[in-house]
């Protein structure tokens, strides 16, 4: 766009364009703004000519998963039971997102409160298998080229299993790095808002563009923004990383086909210089699953504890379950779960302390079918840590489903996670697309 071979205006009407032809297959969307985003983009076109660019992201067509407000919308978090009254304001991401000249196509789809009930979304590599959950829409519509960024949240595994299932990239940042001020809340200890693209060097610039303290939110760190590498925005290191590979568990428990993808994506990147070492991981990772969900069923609860008290037709069968599951945690069982993470995260801290980061499969699986949003267990300890994690696509199953690759770092680490994961982005070279944009 700054080289003047394509405007704002052009990339939004390509983007439509892809929604016209994809959505009433995909149902990606739970609304978009046309007339806004035309008009926005014809006022990003006029200041990009002017040569007034605002930033990296100026001009570019974005999806938000709606559990986050948008100002003039309603905010329905995937629920029958939430209210049509559109938001006042902005979420901070969005006002971080508008400032940066971003322009916002509409709201994506996320499952029932974020949750586990399986959304209406398609997955565009095989529409009889889940997108995965609960950024589903964001994922899609990225995969189908209907936007080229796209915020998501992740409690368990809701950026990282979407983006893998979907082929894609998804960066779950450090605990408090990004706002949740304005977002449909699961749980306070546990959620995390980041960005969706479909390169890990777009998931850096949007990153840069909503990191940094807000007093609005309370779990909000005071530390400072990411910082672009330079004018380029290349995140990628001048020299190869050194990746720990943890076998043990994640490639041990991993589907066997999946497990051999990763394993020679991961050799792949030992012939270009990677270097690899063993890590094991720590003693407390043997809670890890029950704790992570003993916080998340609890605060879950407590989110919806007046409105759960009430008939309970409208919340799906899924998300009863787990509100009933967590009105049974006590308080000492809570209090223990709150300890374990903390014990997690300095041994995660320690483990990674000689590593540019950890590489792992993002799921334990290809996407399975739509009578779930998939298994979270290879993303949930990191959302339980609060440590930063990233995924992006490398490999094909011969089903023709992707999967990914997932790099962990220590906290406060995505300024060389990025780095990282665009050093082997770039060396895997993954191309696949979904079959769906060939028809």
């Amino acid at each position: 766009m700054r080289r003047g071979l394509i405007t704002p205006l052009q990339l939004v009407q390509a983007c439509l364009g892809q929604i016209d032809r994809y959505e009433s297959t995909v149902q990606a969307w739970v609304s978009v703004d046309r007339e806004g985003a035309l008009q926005a983009a014809e006022t990003a076109t006029q200041e990009l000519a002017a040569g007034r660019p605002l930033s990296h992201l100026h001009g570019i067509p974005l999806g938000i998963k709606d559990i986050v407000d948008v100002a003039g919308w309603p905010t329905r978090s995937g629920a029958s039971i939430t209210s049509d009254t559109p938001a006042q304001r902005h979420a901070s991401v969005v006002e971080r997102l508008n400032a940066a000249g971003a322009i916002i196509l509409g709201k994506t789809v996320t499952t029932e409160f974020a949750c586990f009930d399986p959304p209406p979304t398609q997955n565009p590599w095989n529409p009889r298998h889940t997108p995965g959950g609960s950024s589903s829409g964001s994922a899609a519509a990225l995969a189908t080229g209907m936007c080229l960024g796209a915020i998501g949240s992740q409690t368990g595994g809701s950026i990282n299993r979407p983006a893998s299932y979907c082929g894609v990239a998804g960066l779950k940042p450090t605990f408090g790095r990004v706002s949740r001020a304005g977002v449909m809340p699961v749980s306070f200890h546990l959620d995390h808002v980041g960005p969706m693209a479909r390169t890990v060097t777009d998931c850096g610039l949007l990153l840069a563009a909503i990191a940094g303290h807000d007093p609005a939110d309370p779990a909000s760190s005071v530390r400072p923004g990411i910082e672009l590498p330079d004018e380029q925005a290349s995140w990628t290191p001048d020299h190869p990383p050194r990746l720990g590979i943890v076998r043990n568990y994640f490639f041990d428990s991993a589907d066997a086909e999946l497990a051999e993808l990763v394993e020679s994506a991961v050799a792949l990147l030992i012939e270009q210089g990677a270097r690899i070492i063993d890590s094991p991981l720590p003693d407390h990772f043997a809670d890890v699953h029950t704790m992570h969900r003993r916080i998340m069923a609890a605060e879950t609860f407590d989110v919806h504890r007046r409105q759960f008290a009430a008939p309970r037709d409208g919340y799906g069968p899924k998300m009863q379950e787990f509100l009933t599951e967590g009105a049974a945690v006590t308080l000492p069982q809570y209090q223990e779960a709150l300890r374990h993470r903390v014990a997690f995260r300095n041994a995660m801290q320690r483990l990674l302390a000689d590593v540019d980061a950890i590489v792992l499969p993002a799921t334990p699986a290809p996407p399975p079918e739509t009578t779930t949003t998939g298994d979270a267990r290879f993303n949930s300890p990191w959302s339980h840590a609060g440590v930063p994690s990233m995924s992006f696509p490398c490999g094909v199953t011969r089903d023709g489903l992707p999967v990914a690759m997932q790099l962990v770092g220590e906290a406060w680490s995505e300024e060389w996670l990025l780095p990282a994961a665009e050093w082997c982005e770039k060396r895997l070279a993954f191309k696949a697309q979904p079959p769906l944009l060939a028809q």
